[in-house]
């Protein structure tokens, strides 16, 4: 049209309409067009009143990043017969601002001033935005002053320049001061200039601070537009304040109406806080409100679903989408495969993988990286080099990433050797490693010691220009600590800090450790004392480390003063530190402070775990007290903790060797219950030869649970044992059969008889269940009613009078299981057997 209208009959491009033409083909990137009228116009007008359309050109180059563009353009005005003036001269400095060449802007300037040109406030401006810019508020306040002497008076811009600038150095007050000042001159900027000052407070974290500018404007008249709101949720979400994001978003002012851009924002936030539920309620409401969701909605919302392990949530979404007409992209299958590798279903990872080359989408390096990082985390080496295969035949070039991806899978596997062949392979096809690559390799050689290796590659780190890194040296040192070379540990970390590689907290605990493990806690607490002095602060790794070196050691004072010293340092102790404590007084036998520490873990709202239980019963068994660890055992039941075999048999030990069988029985059903169950049958006799006079369950009970009888069990001095089993059976029974009420064996077989050390039958416990049941009150009420079912549950045979609907407890069905019992000891087989 602009061409054709030029060929009418009287009709002539003027300045506006060339103008207009030049500056809407140079905003649209046609800058061959828009050079095309620009030469047009130069030769059909005069040539000195173009300045307009040059500095047009300018800004139009400068929009797009094109610096050198918008230079030469500058540069050709004079040839061309067109003077700049300071509206040329703020064009091209601005646009050297804008993409950091503070010095070239500075250039200009010097030469604006050589000839002649007076700079106006838009280019006091530009020069307070490039000393802000190059982290100089202090200067740029220098020139707002001295502007009254050169003819200038300060606007709102120049102001909020400032005052950004005094922000992004963290000069709170300076900032605030400024502000102030601006109002007070009644400088209220318009609303692009604040929303800029508030963006920049709201990239730094501070939403509070633009929360208290937006008031203040508010009251001079300004109304916040949806930019203003935008950058506002952005930054809330930023800071992790989704309530009040969503907040915002309600309240928007009258008249707003939140775009796509606005709920983009707070979906984002929203799954980056694992909120992705609320994040798609979010989805409907903008479609219900009439605002199209974008692929980038979409995208956030699956991608969330899939790192939050919901990957099935993520299809039914992206098949919802599908329905709408979205249309997945890379991004979409890249956080598919992501999903499915992470939950480990590579079948389905790699059906989807399929489906993206089946409709026309090419997979790029980063699809190919995430299905090989899915594959090598599941071990999948092999699949995973099949897959870089392929990569290279659809024409995709692996990068170092994906080289990296494989040896650190290879490193978890433990095949440190492969690792290193890759790494070889990589390097002869062109590929340099990065840090990243030989930090994996050197930690996968220390984690096995072979730390020959491991400094074989930091030697190779060196030879392509690599300077090992914090990472490096923590590797080495920590594999030296595990092998026990303490004097090596202390020579690489001088080595490490005379190559000039800062240690970090990582280092120290370390060091500590090293220190610790070779008696030298002294040195390990001035290490400490040295790390804090030169400004790292400890953490709650150190300490522990150190408190257990001191425990270790059996300096206990020095243990508890060090762990009382963690209040005035404002550290709060972990599970880990209590446990470390309770352990050391323990094992010293000093339960009386281990559950005074103990006591002082529940008050500080510190839950303990199974260790923290174990050990507290463990000390209670050592010390004699019964008591304490039967009632600290039933709690770590009760809590939900199922104790190990060896924790079960110290108390049933100590029970035992009291003559507690009643409650030793009610533990070893509990434990049977749990699935605590020993391999072998003397594995509960086993738990400690050194304390235990313990007795264990025979044969049935622990055959239907799958163990296996030692064939050797009753050939050991079998005579003398039936015969005192047999007799200890007996005084046992009679006592049951006097004892008032009377009580009765409902189900009397070897599997049912205890044993202690010498193989002396202490108990028959179907009896004992039987006599718990008429007298509650001898085991706790919670452990009554387990008791009795499982009386009910039994699998095996019971004596006839005790299946009755009612059962008579006589006499006679003791005698039935005796006869059964001498039947079975005397033919060294159960009835199962016979």
């Amino acid at each position: 049209m602009f061409n054709s209208a030029a060929r009418d009959d009287g009709f002539k491009h003027t300045l506006f309409t060339y103008k207009c033409m030049a500056d809407k083909l140079g905003s649209h990137g046609q800058f061959k067009a828009m050079e095309d009228v620009i030469s047009e116009m130069r030769m059909n007008l005069d040539n000195s009143s173009l300045e307009g359309v040059y500095v047009g050109a300018m800004r139009s180059y400068g929009r797009r990043g094109k610096v050198q563009a918008a230079v030469d353009t500058f540069e050709r005005m004079d040839f061309y017969g067109c003077e700049p003036t300071v509206i040329s001269y703020n064009a091209i400095m601005n646009v050297l601002v804008d993409f950091g060449h503070y010095d070239q802007a500075h250039k200009v300037y010097l030469r604006m001033l050589d000839k002649g040109i007076v700079p106006d406030i838009y280019s006091f401006t530009i020069r307070i935005k490039s000393f802000c810019r190059t982290r100089r508020p202090h200067a740029a306040l220098r020139l707002l002053r001295n502007l009254p002497q050169r003819g200038c008076d300060a606007n709102a811009v120049s102001y909020c320049t400032i005052i950004r600038g005094f922000y992004e150095e963290d000069c709170r007050c300076e900032a605030c001061n400024l502000f102030e000042e601006m109002l007070s001159r009644k400088l209220c900027p318009d609303i692009v200039t604040f929303n800029k000052l508030i963006d920049a407070l709201c990239h730094k974290g501070n939403v509070l601070e633009s929360y208290k500018l937006v008031a203040k404007v508010m009251k001079r008249g300004i109304s916040l537009n949806l930019f203003t709101y935008n950058i506002l949720i952005q930054g809330l979400c930023k800071d992790s304040k989704l309530s009040e994001a969503v907040s915002l978003l309600e309240e928007m002012g009258e008249g707003l109406t939140p775009d796509v851009i606005t709920y983009n924002t707070l979906i984002s936030g929203l799954c980056k806080s694992s909120k992705v539920v609320e994040a798609e309620q979010y989805l409907h409401k903008m479609a219900n409100q009439g605002c199209l969701p974008d692929d980038f909605t979409y995208n956030t919302i699956i991608d969330g679903y899939c790192k939050m392990g919901q990957v099935q949530d993520a299809c039914k979404l992206l098949k919802d989408a599908l329905f709408k007409g979205f249309v997945p992209d890379r991004v979409t299958y890249c956080s598919l495969i992501n999903g499915l590798c992470e939950e480990g279903d590579i079948n389905r990872a790699l059906e989807v993988f399929d489906e993206a080359q089946g409709k026309g989408l090419k997979p790029d390096i980063i699809i190919y990286n995430s299905l090989i990082k899915g594959l090598s985390r599941q071990g999948l080496i092999l699949q995973s080099l099949e897959v870089m295969g392929e990569m290279l035949e659809n024409g995709c070039s692996p990068d170092i990433w994906t080289y990296n991806i494989i040896i650190n899978g290879l490193c978890k596997m433990g095949n440190v050797s492969d690792a290193t062949v890759v790494l070889n392979d990589a390097i002869a096809k062109g590929y340099l490693p990065d840090v990243f690559t030989f930090n994996t390799l050197i930690n996968g050689y220390c984690k096995r010691l072979k730390l020959h290796k491991a400094l074989e590659i930091v030697d190779r780190m060196w030879t392509h220009g690599i300077m090992p890194d914090a990472i490096t040296y923590n590797s080495i040192l920590n594999g030296l600590c595990k092998a026990g070379k303490t004097s090596d540990v202390i020579e690489t970390f001088t080595e490490m800090v005379k190559r000039g590689c800062h240690p970090n907290i990582i280092t120290y605990n370390i060091l500590i450790e090293n220190l610790c493990k070779a008696n030298r806690v002294k040195e390990a607490s001035d290490l400490l004392m040295k790390m804090t002095n030169e400004g790292l602060a400890p953490d709650t790794i150190s300490f522990n480390t150190l408190i257990h070196g001191f425990c270790r050691n059996g300096d206990l004072d020095g243990a508890y003063d060090l762990f009382r010293k963690l209040k005035q340092e404002k550290f709060f102790p972990t599970i880990d530190t209590y446990n470390i404590m309770i352990c050391a007084f323990s094992e010293k036998l000093n339960i009386h402070m281990a559950e005074q520490i103990y006591n002082e873990m529940i008050d500080k709202g510190c839950l303990p775990d199974t260790y923290t239980y174990s050990v507290l019963v463990d000390g209670f068994c050592r010390t004699g007290n019964t008591d304490r660890a039967y009632e600290f055992l039933i709690v770590m039941i009760n809590k939900g903790f199922i104790p190990t075999m060896g924790t079960f048999g110290r108390v049933i030990n100590c029970l035992s060797v009291t003559h507690r069988v009643h409650e030793a029985v009610g533990l070893i059903h509990i434990m049977v219950r749990s699935g605590v169950v020993p391999e072998v049958v003397h594995t509960i006799l086993s738990v400690d030869k050194r304390e235990i006079a313990a007795p264990k369950i025979l044969v049935e009970e622990l055959l239907k649970k799958g163990n296996k009888l030692s064939p050797s069990f009753w050939k050991k001095k079998m005579i003398f044992y039936v015969k005192r089993i047999e007799e200890d059976v007996d005084t046992n029974l009679l006592y049951l059969h006097q004892s008032n009420p009377s009580t009765v064996q409902a189900n009397l077989k070897p599997s049912n008889i205890l044993l202690g050390l010498d193989f002396e039958s202490c108990l028959v416990d179907y009896a004992l269940i039987l006599s718990l049941l008429l007298l509650p009150l001898a085991l706790p009420h919670d452990l009554v009613a387990p008791l009795s079912s499982i009386v009910s549950s039994s699998l095996f045979y019971h004596a006839p009078k005790s299946n009755l609907p009612k059962p008579s407890f006589a006499p006679l069905s003791n005698l039935y299981s005796f006869g059964i019992l001498l039947l079975e000891l005397i033919i060294e087989k159960t009835l199962f057997q016979y």
